[in-house]
């Protein structure tokens, strides 16, 4: 970079400032200026122009004003120190590395837009380049070129500056930002960053990627790198060049990371309190969305799915065993393939064929209530959701009972489940309907109208229903009872069966913007005591309660589906 320092910044100052008033801005801008006090600057200037020229000046070097006379934004105190850090790197050479994670909703892409916005504005008497890479080109470099042109529209100052060069470039004089996609097919070498290198949304960029394509381009140039982004993995980009950036620090003392929290936004946003306790309430304090997009706290990328704390949620609640008129019930259906059963010595059926899961059914009691609460609640404070269609679903989910059935026909099944369906007068029946799942779901529809719900598992769907039980989980809305330990109790033998799945079951996130998780029991996983093969059929009988979330229960007409929002999605591109 052909020198923007310390020296040439108020001559760069200056020259904008005479631009300006060439360009007869000073009508429209008179009146901003007598809205900001630099009176003790300009009071012994009589000429009027030279006096706005000074205010200016005094403009241009308190960047907080600079955004909230200018652009109309006002810088809270945590952006501010983001913003001053990466400003003195770029303009004393010193080509720091910093990361910055942010919470979600917290204003980091409005950070992003006034930085860019303010360096183009200073630096534009030199030839700089400014690179900024995003993960995918649509939306994620889109997205960040319309949030510039917003603040670059907005300020009375560059408004009538900035330029757009082909589709992905921005120039003011000589100083000039792209915008660039780090997809893994990008075609983006010899780019050159000679002042700020950003890289957004970090933890969904490739390292491959990074370091053959991206990272090159400020190799001779020791322009100032800054990663964004939300915690994810510790396998991600963002989790790397955390860990270069701290020990960096240790040595020097000079700070290059900013790890904020939603802790940090409430201190000075009272309204953002309000949105984290809902999704807290919503989704669990321990969920891995709220742990890594509120509190910047990475989660392991893959390891035991149900911890012993986890567990601990579930445990210890008490049920109705027997109908109650006055509850809510649904069952939950996961489906085996037909095959031989043989009864152990214990009682309990096994399979002929070990690898085969069992029929698993779960019966739950639905309490409303809570659902009720926040929608009043709501309602009365004049909340966002007022009178916006049904309340967020944060209905508990007590267990009653559970059926099993190794090897059984599915002509007899199909009596069975009806008959259960009818004696305990269930709202919903979730069925899964994978394979030879179809067949019954099917015949479950005719025989129940208005009631069933068939889920077919994909590597998508699948992943989206451990989100969601993961939620219910971790909010405390899955409940177990506390059983009679009673000798060949079927109940408690179940209970334990899904515990010990529970136990077993294994995940695995992948670093991309999907979040997909693939999760279940291994196929070799043996129960850690009689060392027959585990395997998830409770567990994902259990999680099928993540699709009654995203019903209308309350009705005492036919269960139906309603558009709901997505666990993931609701925490994505909100900033």
């Amino acid at each position: 970079m052909n020198g923007p320092n310390l020296n040439s910044w108020w001559q760069t100052i200056h020259y904008i400032c005479k631009k300006i008033i060439h360009l007869q801005q000073l009508k429209n801008l008179k009146v901003l200026m007598k809205s900001f006090d630099a009176q003790q600057a300009s009071e012994e200037i009589s000429d009027e122009d030279e006096k706005i020229s000074m205010n200016f000046k005094v403009l241009l070097t308190k960047k907080r004003e600079f955004a909230r006379y200018l652009t109309g934004l006002r810088l809270r105190n945590y952006q501010q120190g983001v913003f001053e850090t990466v400003l003195d790197s770029i303009l004393r050479k010193k080509g720091y590395s910093l990361v910055v994670l942010f919470p979600r909703q917290s204003g980091k892409n409005e950070l992003q837009a006034h930085l860019e916005v303010y360096l183009l504005t200073i630096l534009s008497r030199h030839t700089v380049d400014i690179i900024k890479v995003s993960p995918t080109l649509k939306p994620q470099a889109q997205t960040c070129m319309r949030r510039f042109e917003q603040v670059a529209r907005r300020n009375l100052l560059v408004s009538s500056l900035w330029k757009k060069e082909g589709g992905n470039s921005y120039r003011v004089e000589g100083a000039r930002i792209t915008f660039l996609s780090a997809a893994t097919g990008s075609n983006i070498v010899g780019a050159t960053a000679s002042g700020l290198l950003e890289v957004d949304e970090a933890q969904q960029v490739s390292i491959e990627k990074y370091d053959r394509d991206i990272a090159p381009m400020s190799a001779s140039t020791c322009a100032t790198h800054v990663f964004w982004g939300t915690a994810w993995t510790s396998a991600t980009l963002l989790a790397r060049e955390l860990r270069a950036a701290e020990e960096a620090e240790k040595k020097d003392g000079v700070r290059r990371v900013f790890r904020l929290t939603a802790e940090d936004v409430m201190k000075e946003l009272e309204a953002y309190r309000k949105h984290v306790e809902e999704k807290v309430a919503r989704f669990g304090r321990t969920h891995p969305m709220v742990r890594t997009q509120y509190f910047s706290e990475e989660v392991d990328g893959e390891g035991g799915m149900f911890p012993a704390e986890r567990v601990a949620l579930m445990k210890g609640h008490s049920t109705h065993s027997v109908l109650n008129p006055n509850s809510l019930y649904a069952l939950l259906l996961d489906v085996a393939g037909e095959d031989e059963g043989v009864r152990g010595i214990d009682g309990a059926m096994s399979m002929a064929n070990p690898s085969r899961d069992a029929t698993a059914l779960t019966l739950v009691e639905i309490i409303l209530d809570q659902i009720e609460e926040n929608r009043a609640g709501d309602e009365r404070a004049g909340g966002e959701r007022a009178g916006h269609g049904p309340a967020p679903t944060m209905q508990i989910y007590r267990l009653v009972k559970r059926w099993q059935w190794i090897g059984a026909n599915h002509v007899t099944l199909q009596t069975t489940i009806r008959d259960i369906a009818l004696e305990w007068k269930v709202r919903a029946l979730v069925v899964d309907a994978t394979g030879v799942g179809a067949g019954l779901a099917s015949f479950l529809d005719r025989a129940l109208p208005g009631r069933v719900t068939p889920f077919t598992f994909n590597s998508a769907s699948k992943s989206a229903l451990g989100w969601d039980f993961l939620a219910i989980v971790d909010s405390g809305r899955w409940q177990e009872p506390v059983f009679a330990d009673l000798p060949g109790d079927e109940q408690v033998r179940h209970q334990a069966e899904f515990f010990a799945q529970l136990a077993a079951c294994q995940y695995e996130v992948s670093n991309d913007a999907k979040r997909t998780m693939k999760w279940g029991v291994p196929e070799n996983a043996r129960h850690p005591i009689s060392g027959e093969p585990l395997h998830d059929d409770w567990v994902l009988s259990a999680a099928l309660c993540g699709v009654l979330e995203k019903m209308d229960l309350r009705s005492a007409g036919a269960a139906f589906i309603v558009q709901a929002r997505d666990p993931l999605g609701e925490m994505d591109g909100k900033f």
